[in-house]
C-alpha cells in the first residue's frame, strides 16, 4: 500500500509499505480523506510542539471506513464510516495521532476504537475530513460561552481554523465578520455565509470593525491568525463586557498590547487550544445545520502525488485547504 513517510526533518517520501496489523483491540480503517494541517509542515520542520521520533506517518484531519476489527472491539463493524481524534490516551502517556503516532496518509492505518466517531449518512468522506479542524473551531466558540442570532462575532484571521470558527458562528446564527489579508479567504467566508469581510491591509482594522457594529464592537471575538498585529489590536475589536477567545499560536515572541483594554471593556478572555469534549456534539452540529464546509478546500489530490500537495499547501496565498484522498 502506499504511505506518506517523514523520514526526518525535512524529508517526505511516498513508498509502498505492508498494510498494517491489528490486535484484539484495535480497528483497521481504510483511507477515504486527510487534510494537510499547518502542524504537519511543523512536523515536517522538526519544530513539533511535542518531542517526535522520525520517521513518522502523519495524518490527524481524516476520515475512512472500517476495513476490520480485533477480536474485542465492540460497537463497530466492517463499513463502517468514522473519524478519529487527535490528541489520544493510551497506557504510556497522551499521544499526537499522526504526530507521535503514526497517522492517516497511508491507504491502511490502525487505530483504537475509543478514539472513533460513526458518521451520519448525510456527511461525505471529503466533508468528514474537515471534523477536526472543525471541532476546533466549535469548541473555540463553545469554550467562551456560545454564540446565538443576537451576537456580532468577529473573526480575526481566515485560515482554516478561523473559518471553521466562523462557521461554527454562522451555523449557530450570529453575524460574523472575517479580517483576513488574502482576498481568496475573504472570498471563502463570504461563501460560508459571513455578513462582511474586511481586510485589515487597507485600513486600521479597529475602525472597519467599528464602522460595521455601529462603534460597539463585537459581543465575541476569536483571534484565530496568531500573527502579531493581529493580536496587538484584538482586545480592541470587543465591545465593553465582550469576550475573546484567543486560538491563533504564536508562542516565544513578545507583542506590544495595550493590556488595560482588558480592565476598561471588562473582558473576558480565554485560550483555546484542540477541541476535548466536542466530537459527537460538533459532528450533531454539522449533521442538523448542514453547513456546507467546502468553500474552505482549494485543492484535492490523490495520495499518490502527496508531495505535490505539500508544495502547494506551502503557498498561503493560492490555497487554504489541501486534501488528500485514496484514489
Amino acid at each position: 500500500m502506499k504511505s506518506l513517510s517523514f523520514d526526518a526533518p525535512g524529508r517526505p517520501v511516498v513508498r509502498d509499505v505492508a498494510q498494517p496489523e491489528i490486535g484484539p483491540d484495535d480497528v483497521l480503517l481504510e483511507m477515504a480523506a486527510v487534510g494537510i494541517c499547518h502542524s504537519d509542515y511543523e512536523l515536517l520542520g522538526g519544530r513539533y510542539i511535542i518531542p517526535i521520533s522520525y520517521p513518522v506517518t502523519p495524518g490527524h484531519e481524516w476520515s475512512g471506513r472500517v476495513a476490520a476489527c480485533g477480536r474485542s472491539v465492540k460497537g463497530l463493524k466492517v463499513g463502517d464510516r468514522v473519524v478519529g481524534e487527535c490528541v489520544v490516551r493510551l497506557p504510556d502517556r497522551v499521544h499526537h495521532f499522526g504526530f507521535s503516532l503514526d497517522g492517516a496518509f497511508r491507504q491502511y492505518f490502525t487505530a483504537r476504537p475509543e478514539w472513533l466517531h460513526k458518521l451520519p449518512d448525510s456527511i461525505d468522506d471529503l466533508t468528514a475530513s474537515f471534523i477536526e479542524p472543525f471541532t476546533c473551531g466549535y469548541y473555540a466558540i463553545q469554550h467562551v460561552g456560545g454564540t446565538d442570532a443576537s451576537d456580532t462575532v468577529v473573526v480575526s484571521g481566515g485560515g482554516t481554523i478561523g473559518l471553521m470558527a466562523a462557521a461554527a458562528a454562522i451555523g449557530s446564527g450570529a453575524r460574523v465578520i472575517v479580517s483576513d489579508p488574502l482576498p481568496h479567504r475573504r472570498a471563502a467566508a463570504e461563501k460560508l455565509g459571513a455578513a462582511h469581510t474586511v481586510d485589515p491591509s487597507a485600513g486600521d482594522v479597529v475602525e472597519q470593525v467599528m464602522a460595521l457594529t455601529s462603534g460597539r464592537g463585537a459581543d465575541l471575538v476569536v483571534e484565530a491568525s496568531g500573527h502579531d498585529a493581529s493580536l496587538g489590536k484584538v482586545f480592541e475589536l470587543a465591545r465593553e463586557e465582550g469576550r475573546v477567545a484567543m486560538v491563533g499560536i504564536n508562542i516565544g515572541r513578545e507583542i506590544p498590547v495595550r493590556l488595560g483594554q482588558i480592565q476598561m471593556r471588562n473582558l473576558s478572555i480565554k485560550g483555546c487550544i484542540g477541541s476535548p469534549g466536542v466530537w459527537p456534539a460538533a459532528i450533531r452540529f454539522l449533521e442538523r445545520t448542514g453547513i456546507d464546509l467546502s468553500p474552505i478546500r482549494t485543492h484535492t489530490f490523490p495520495l499518490t502525488q502527496a508531495l505535490e500537495a505539500l508544495e502547494v499547501g506551502e503557498k498561503p496565498g493560492e490555497c487554504i485547504k489541501v486534501t488528500l484522498v485514496n484514489a
